[in-house]
């Protein structure tokens, strides 16, 4: 009697401890759940939010990061499974989109391999450097400062063979994608490929059959695209019209070159007085192309340079329509004609 009394209580221990042992499994495995599966985002976002995690960045600035944003529902589980998967040594700078329905797992996943969510930039709508420069610095992490020196710095532009007068060339407008987290040295290294990528071999012949550098050919699309920003036909005849200055001596006499050498771009109507503004890349003063660019040549403003309009104009004047286009002339006499309509239509319009 003893002895069944003994094996009862041994298996009904054995059970207490087999159920003890299968509750604690099955904590282990909801908290297991818990850390990697279910999800850990607030869904106070409607689908994702965007966070920024600057370069120098360690696992505590990631965490304050994540909790100004109010991103975890659980800080201690994505501490605990960040430790297990060695994320804290593995801070990745950038900008990441982080979805409603991320578990820990796949946000250290996301943020220890670095997928970033891409930028775009575009030089679209913008005429100088500076306007450039405050551009970058609301899309990419490199500050403001850091790109006013480098595009401001010779000894750093002329690797690249550029300077102060002419950088702009380097930069063709286009929509480009970069990571946040791009440098300095990053963005104009990645411009510098665009640039030697766009002129290939085709283009560079061009350029020398012309009888022009590459500079040149550059300076000479920025004055054309100043003039003529969109239709694509008319910039090849302008272009033809500039040469035509150009091989005979003649000052280009270009309204934008006065504008861009004044700073003023509001400015609708170039003054007498304007065209006298002393500045090397004022061409009513100075003969031939100005020292460097006076805006950002897109790149079919280069390519109707490259292949100009072989014409005899020598004069042009805006349309008294105002509509963008533009009256050729190959004597001083027409162009007069059309010079003194366009001064009456903007006259009309209270234009000055």
């Amino acid at each position: 009697m003893a002895k069944k009394k003994k094996k009862s209580f041994f298996k009904k221990t054995l059970i207490v401890l087999f159920l003890i042992i299968l509750f604690i499994g099955a904590l282990g495995a909801y908290y297991a759940y818990k850390t990697f599966y279910q999800p850990n985002i607030n869904s106070i976002y409607k689908k994702s939010q965007i966070i920024y995690i600057p370069t120098g960045s360690d696992f505590d600035d990631v965490l304050d990061i994540l909790s100004d944003n109010n991103i975890l529902k659980q800080q201690s589980t994505f501490e605990f499974l960040a430790e297990k998967k060695k994320y804290k040594d593995a801070i990745k700078p950038g900008k990441y989109r982080i979805l409603v329905n991320m578990n820990n797992n796949e946000l250290i996943n996301l943020l220890r391999a670095g997928i970033q969510e891409p930028v775009e930039l575009n030089f679209n709508g913008i005429k100088t450097t500076n306007q450039l420069i405050s551009r970058l610095c609301r899309r990419i992490e490199a500050d403001s400062m850091s790109l006013y020196r480098a595009m401001n710095d010779n000894g750093y532009l002329s690797k690249y063979g550029f300077n102060t007068r002419n950088i702009q060339s380097l930069f063709l407008p286009d929509t480009y994608e970069f990571v946040w987290n791009t440098s300095v040295d990053q963005f104009f290294d990645r411009m510098f490929k665009e640039y030697k990528t766009f002129w290939n071999d085709t283009r560079k012949k061009k350029a020398r059959d012309n009888k022009f550098s590459q500079m040149e050919i550059g300076i000479l699309a920025s004055i054309v695209q100043a003039e003529q920003c969109c239709d694509n036909a008319e910039k090849k005849i302008i272009a033809g019209l500039y040469i035509n200055r150009l091989n005979q001596e003649m000052l280009l006499q270009s309204d934008p070159t006065v504008i861009f050498a004044i700073g003023d771009f509001s400015i609708q109507r170039v003054s007498f007085e304007n065209t006298h503004f002393e500045s090397p890349f004022n061409t009513y003063l100075n003969k031939g192309l100005p020292p460097g660019p006076i805006g950002f040549a897109q790149k079919s403003s280069i390519d109707a340079v490259l292949n100009y309009d072989k014409n005899n104009y020598i004069f042009m004047c805006a349309k008294d329509d105002l509509s963008g286009k533009h009256c050729f002339s190959k004597t001083y006499e027409q162009h007069c004609i059309f010079a003194k309509k366009y001064r009456e239509a903007l006259d009309k319009r209270n234009i000055h």
